[in-house]
């Protein structure tokens, strides 16, 4: 059973917050408790899961809950938050009635995150990179390139090569142990082919791979 840790928020002052404060910058501190006093939302803080970093759902009871990787550094795990709670909040104005990344969605994001957006929450080059991306905010932050390599500057460090980094021809290998050539870049992602199956895969540019 996966281990998790419940925040009810809406007892904004109880230990649950304290708890989930721990995650995010010192900065954002009072305005996250500001933001969250009045909402009915359970946030639950899980294991790293591989394609995402969190969500907006319901629970069995109709309940509204937010989840966010415990793995994340506290610049993108606020940044997460924020994104789930513009999910929350679209929810209570239109349902279902809406797509989940749609104009709707974009316009909530940025409002809830624009108190935020300032030196003393993201240092630089996290602020200024994040200004440009929530002008027209994409459905993931791992679809801005420059966003997840300012991001990444505070993950732990693990010697980590990225796919970008790979010459082309080169082969390199993913945490499972499949292994690929690197074949050409495309617009946005990068082509290669997995070598047990000739098999072609769009990586993201910032995948994180094992040289040979």
């Amino acid at each position: 059973m996966v281990k998790r840790f419940l925040y009810l928020l809406q007892h904004p002052d109880s230990i649950g917050m304290e708890h989930l404060l721990a995650y995010i910058p010192k900065a954002a501190h009072l305005q996250i408790k500001s933001l969250l006093e009045t909402s009915k939302v359970d946030i639950v803080v899980t294991k790293q899961r591989q394609t995402k970093h969190g969500d907006f759902r319901f629970h069995p009871s109709n309940k509204p809950m937010i989840t966010v990787n415990d793995s994340l550094n506290p610049y993108r795990f606020l940044i997460t938050l924020l994104h789930e709670i513009a999910h929350f909040k679209v929810s209570l104005e239109f349902g279902n009635l809406v797509k989940p990344h749609g104009v709707e969605w974009k316009r909530a994001f940025q409002e809830t995150l624009l108190p935020f957006l300032n030196p003393s929450v993201f240092p630089d080059p996290i602020c200024s990179i994040l200004a440009r991306h929530m002008k027209n905010p994409k459905a993931s932050t791992d679809r801005d390139f420059d966003l997840v390599m300012a991001l990444k500057t505070y993950d732990e460090e693990k010697g980590q090569t990225y796919v970008f980094e790979i010459q082309e021809g080169n082969v390199f290998s993913i945490p499972n142990g499949r292994r690929f050539v690197k074949i050409k870049k495309r617009r946005t992602r990068i082509e290669c082919k997995e070598i047990n199956t000739d098999r072609i895969y769009l990586f993201s540019p910032h995948a994180e791979v094992l040289p040979e």
